[in-house]
């Protein structure tokens, strides 16, 4: 009884300390993150092995911290191996409270993530007031300036700055901007929802700030205090993105797009922090913390490959289970501005999870920025900033401003301040309704890119996404959206390759089919997200380029060569992800295609693959919660299927790869939409046969002579080879039939050519088998002649009524020497 009740209050102290753990210093501590069965109490493992319980892991259920005085031991994983010793030693399994622990993990600090932020030190801003004015090449138009003062009248914005905010009313380029204004004029500001920056602070104490900060849903998990406020002097970026969200509509600085959410600032970026504190930071508070935004990630430096550990993992599926009462919390994330390194955003972990919305930039004048990283996860792009303009905000400081705010940092805060609006009028929208409104509003506003056509009519573009975010657009879509009904998934099993990767021009490609019968067996009804979990070995991964290919023709880039990544390691169960098959049908055959780009001593071999397929299922009422990921998930790769491989020609684009920029800028009247005749025809899918007819350029004959997946030049050898086996065998069999009919016109074909063997009856009575002409044969050593002399002289109807009749098997008492022979089953033979 009193170890429930210490138990129960245990559970209870860490209910309300919530994620305000106390503060942890690693210079004298050793931290850990266990997950333990409900059975097992913490306050009891922690007496065990000499730990103290600090509480619940965030809101991770049946996760929690322990710490330790500083050792340079692995207390817990110690304990654990001496346990196992012990039971080998005795062969008997001794009960222990550590079999309650099903993952444990030394904590390590890890180094900071990378803000996503781009400054243009060339621009002259002036001061003024405090305030910064970026230059400006294009003269505002007269009737843009017009309505903007109308539309500032009515609103009664006082906001110094406003004038200046483009990406919210652009009077240079009318139409280049979020297309929000009109949304305020209906009452839509972002009321009732909460968006909480993750970052490197938030000054609470700005006149532009302070009136919707929202205390409860911050926290400081650098310095584990309460406030999150800037404590260092670059601690800007996060104060910066929070006023593009929630400024207030006042008289300092500007506006936010969701002038009237409330901000909560977590702070994460501003020293090392471990998986453990990032994990509870990302969850933090997610039932009133509504949107997360993140302009930050893994170094842009084209060379970096980093994901988020497995405890930040499975705390990201539980917010979108549990957060925001079980509607999901909604994740936004920076795509990166590692573009002219060649960086994509498919190579961060956090960008290309399906639980993010991952966003670009594009120019005030609708261009590409040279900083916005392209990718099959980028679902979207908002405005940001270029060598013209940058975004004016809120600055750290009582009443400071900044217009020199930009990078893809600046555009993820937009889209952040988008889904308030949203939120205000449909606060029961799931976070998979958000990103279905998102595909379905994007605005495809230029020609200059990849664009293609999705199974949804759709346009597609690998450097804008579904193209930019229209506030008016989606906020009039949720008035009516029918939420989707719960996620679904179909796992492929691991597909076997173990193909070498040409180099060049030529891609290995690899096929499996999803069928409807498999669909339906995982509930599965219209497809959302493709992630790919990939296995590639090769001594430069920067020469690698993967594209997957769905059924109806549509193309991801999943990943693309990259000139600084020159790691030895290949693809090590690393998963890319896809949005450009949002609702198109999955059934039929998906290729993966593996380029080696470069011809150069770096060789590589593609060897297993496996897919996923991420949607709406058939029946709500019947489908589960997907589990928390385990560490074990991609382990099983003795689970494979072998799938057709082949060669194919394949033109895969670097992230450099020049794209035309348009000579003019017409405007875009408010909320069109590109005509119909701009469609992009689907490229034909690969087909699923690697002969030669789906891959003309790598084979010398026609269909159906297999290619075997290699040059013209070895596939000449290999069926010269055949021929002059096929010749061989012919001439001699041609030679045997001669010698037989020789043979047997000189010896009648009623005389036997071998001996005939004694055998028994089933009585046990011995019969004499009879030779010579016309000789009378009974029994079943009859039979045994006449196969063998099958093809002298009697028909295949004769043989065959004569089998059907008799109904004969080899007996076990038969000759030793007749056995081996007609039996492959017996030992000796030649079969085996």
């Amino acid at each position: 009884m009193r170890k429930n009740i210490i138990w129960i209050l245990a559970i209870a102290t860490s209910c309300v300390l919530g994620g305000r753990l106390r503060p942890r210093n690693y210079d004298t501590h050793d931290f850990y993150a266990l997950h333990l069965d409900p059975t097992t109490s913490p306050s009891e493992l922690a007496t065990f092995l000499g730990l103290e319980h600090d509480g619940q892991l965030g809101e991770l259920v049946d996760h929690h911290i322990f710490r330790a005085p500083k050792d340079g031991r692995d207390v817990i994983t110690d304990a654990v191996e001496e346990l196992k010793r012990r039971r080998r030693k005795r062969n008997a399994l001794e009960p222990s409270i550590l079999d309650g622990i099903l993952f444990n993990q030394k904590q390590k600090l890890k180094p900071r993530m990378v803000k996503r932020d781009i400054l243009y030190p060339e621009l002259s801003d002036i001061a003024s007031d405090h305030v910064l004015f970026p230059r400006q090449d294009a003269p505002p138009v007269d009737s843009a300036v017009v309505e903007q003062n109308q539309i500032r009248d009515a609103l009664e914005i006082r906001d110094p700055v406003f004038q200046n905010q483009w990406h919210l009313f652009n009077t240079r380029q009318p139409g280049n901007d979020l297309n929000v204004t009109g949304v305020w004029m209906q009452g839509i500001t972002g009321k009732n929802a909460t968006v909480c920056i993750i970052d490197d602070g938030l000054d609470m104490d700005s006149d532009d700030l302070s009136p919707n900060y929202f205390a409860i849903g911050s926290y400081d998990f650098n310095d584990h205090v309460e406030e999150p406020k800037p404590r260092l002097s670059d601690d800007r970026h996060g104060t910066r993105c929070a006023g593009e969200v929630s400024a207030a509509r006042n008289d300092v600085c500007g506006v936010g797009v969701a002038y009237d959410s409330k901000i909560a600032g977590v702070r994460i970026l501003s020293a090392p922090i471990t998986d453990a504190d990032e994990a509870i930071a990302v969850n933090y508070e997610f039932h009133r913390n509504d949107i997360y935004s993140c302009s930050w990630g893994p170094p842009d430096d084209g060379r970096t490959m980093d994901a988020p550990g497995i405890l930040i993992r499975r705390a990201f599926v539980n917010a979108i289970q549990k957060g925001r009462n079980n509607k999901g919390s909604i994740y936004v994330f920076a795509a990166g501005n590692g573009a002219s390194s060649d960086d994509n955003c498919n190579f961060d972990g956090y960008t290309n999870s399906i639980y993010s919305v991952t966003v670009g930039s594009v120019s005030s004048e609708n261009h590409h920025p040279y900083y916005s990283e392209k990718c099959s996860a980028q679902l979207i792009v908002t405005y940001s900033s270029s060598r013209v303009n940058s975004i004016t905000t809120t600055d750290v400081g009582k009443n400071e401003c900044t217009s020199s705010h930009g990078g893809t940092s600046a555009a993820g805060p937009l889209a952040a301040g988008v889904y308030a609006l949203v939120l205000q009028i449909r606060p029961d929208l799931s976070w998979r309704d958000i990103q279905w409104l998102t595909v379905m509003t994007g605005v495809k506003f230029t020609d200059d890119s990849d664009w293609q056509q999705t199974g949804a009519g759709r346009f597609y573009s690998h450097q804008y996404g579904y193209g930019k975010m229209d506030a008016w657009a989606m906020v009039e879509a949720a008035k009516t959206w029918k939420s989707v009904k719960p996620q679904a998934w179909y796992h492929s099993p691991w597909i076997h390759v173990k193909h070498e990767i040409p180099q060049g021009d030529q891609g290995l490609a690899s096929i499996f089919t999803v069928t409807e019968d498999m669909l339906r067996e995982a509930n599965f009804e219209r497809l959302e997200h493709v992630t790919l979990t990939m296995n590639v070995e090769h001594t430069r991964r920067g020469d690698l380029s993967v594209e997957l290919r769905s059924p109806t023709g549509v193309i991801s880039h999943i990943a693309t060569a990259r000139k600084m990544d020159d790691k030895a390691a290949g693809y090590v169960d690393w998963t890319f992800m896809s949005v450009a098959h949002f609702g198109e049908s999955a059934v039929g055959n998906w290729t993966v295609i593996v380029k080696d780009t470069k011809v150069n001593e770096h060789t590589g071999t593609f060897t297993d693959w496996k897919l996923r397929l991420w949607g709406e299922c058939i029946d709500g009422a019947n489908q589960p919660l997907f589990p928390l990921p385990n560490e074990t998930d991609d382990d099983d790769h003795d689970a494979t299927v072998t799938a057709p491989v082949a060669t194919t020609s394949v033109h895969v684009p670097s992230e450099t790869e020049h794209v035309a920029q348009p000579t003019d800028h017409p405007s875009r009247p408010v909320n069109s939409k590109p005509p119909a005749s701009t469609t992009t025809p689907f490229e034909p899918p690969i087909t699923t046969s690697p002969s030669p007819s789906a891959i003309p350029d790598e084979s010398f004959l026609p269909s159906p002579f297999p290619t075997f997946g290699v040059s013209k030049r070895t596939q000449i050898w290999i069926y010269g080879a055949l021929a002059l086996i096929i010749v061989f065998c012919a001439s001699l069999a041609l030679y045997f039939w001669l010698a037989r009919r020789k043979r047997l016109r000189n010896n009648p074909r009623g005389d036997y050519e071998f001996e005939m063997i004694d055998d028994q009856d089933d009585d046990g009575a011995t019969r004499q088998g009879l030779t010579g002409s016309g000789g009378a044969r009974r029994g079943k050593n009859r039979r045994a002649g006449e196969l063998y002399d099958a093809f002298a002289g009697e028909s295949d109807e004769e043989l065959l009524s004569e089998s059907e009749s008799e109904n004969e098997t080899y007996r076990d008492d038969a000759p030793e020497n007749f056995r081996e022979k007609h039996d492959p089953h017996v030992v000796g033979s030649d079969d085996e």
